[in-house]
């Protein structure tokens, strides 16, 4: 296979989880090479994302690597052997690579979650919101790049039609107008009704929730084709921060069962942004 010269977010964590089955086997990269009958540079460009892999190649390097974990063996075998080139490849060198390695996550994710405190969750955002979000940037973006970040983000939703998603949102990203009242009156409308969605779960964390200390808890979370597979999203000063360790997804995993078990039900949450639209 022809080299990479630019892997992307899925690319790589494919090495990445290849890198981790091999330390577990506890082998060097030299030792690697030599069950696998190749030279050292290879396994550091298998690694490094460079190398395509095969699905033959694959399932070697997990015998080799003594891992009998059939599930995430298949699941590391459809990473490698993916060619799908999604619609986020027509932004490529148009917006910074986070944006397209989101997308990318997004689109395989088997289910979504997320959490905000000060915003609507990206996916959820009508085009006038996320203008308004997008143009109060510091330094300002050109018109041309607010306009490809609002139809980026608008052909994110897509995403939410084919992988179960749920959204726990604070009452401030609620309250906050980050435009006009008419902008925040259709977000809200537009939130009550992308939840009555088969497949869309938004609640609601109001105000009067006494005790409540997990706002730095602000996340997205994709989970993989199996457990060990999942990545959180969070956004960091200079774009988004995946994670993907064990023992963080772990932190993450009860960190959003807190603030899920903090929310009203569905059906109070509907309510409660219902009621808040007509108060604008």
């Amino acid at each position: 296979m022809a080299p990479r010269s630019e892997p992307t977010a899925r690319q790589l964590r494919l090495t990445v989880e290849l890198r981790r089955l091999r330390d577990a086997a506890g082998l060097t990269a030299r030792e690697a090479a030599t069950l696998l009958g190749v030279t050292p540079p290879v396994i550091s460009q298998i690694e490094s994302g460079i190398a395509g892999l095969s699905e033959k190649r694959v399932r070697r390097l997990a015998a080799n690597y003594s891992c009998a974990d059939t599930e995430l063996i298949d699941a590391l075998v459809a990473m490698a052997t993916d060619r799908t080139k999604g619609w986020w490849e027509e932004y490529r060198e148009l917006l910074p690579t986070p944006f397209l390695n989101l997308a990318e996550l997004e689109y395989h994710a088997a289910f979504l979650r997320e959490a905000q405190f000060l915003f609507i969750p990206g996916p959820l955002q009508t085009e006038h919101y996320a203008r308004a979000v997008f143009s109060d940037r510091v330094p300002e973006l050109p018109s041309e790049e607010i306009e490809l970040r609002v139809r980026h983000r608008m052909r994110r939703a897509a995403t939410l039609a084919h992988a179960p998603y749920e959204a726990v949102i604070h009452e401030a990203a609620l309250r906050i107008m980050v435009s006009d009242r008419a902008t925040s009156r259709t977000q809200l409308a537009h939130l009550v009704e992308s939840s009555e969605a088969e497949h869309v779960t938004v609640r609601v964390i109001p105000f009067r929730l006494e005790g409540f200390t997990s706002a730095a808890s602000a996340m997205a979370y994709a989970g993989g084709a199996v457990p060990k597979l999942d990545t959180v999203v969070r956004d960091g000063p200079h774009g988004a921060a995946f994670i993907d360790s064990e023992a963080q997804l772990g932190a993450f995993r009860t960190l959003f069962h807190k603030v899920e078990a903090a929310s009203l039900a569905p059906e109070r949450s509907r309510d409660f942004i219902h009621k808040l639209a007509k108060e604008l």
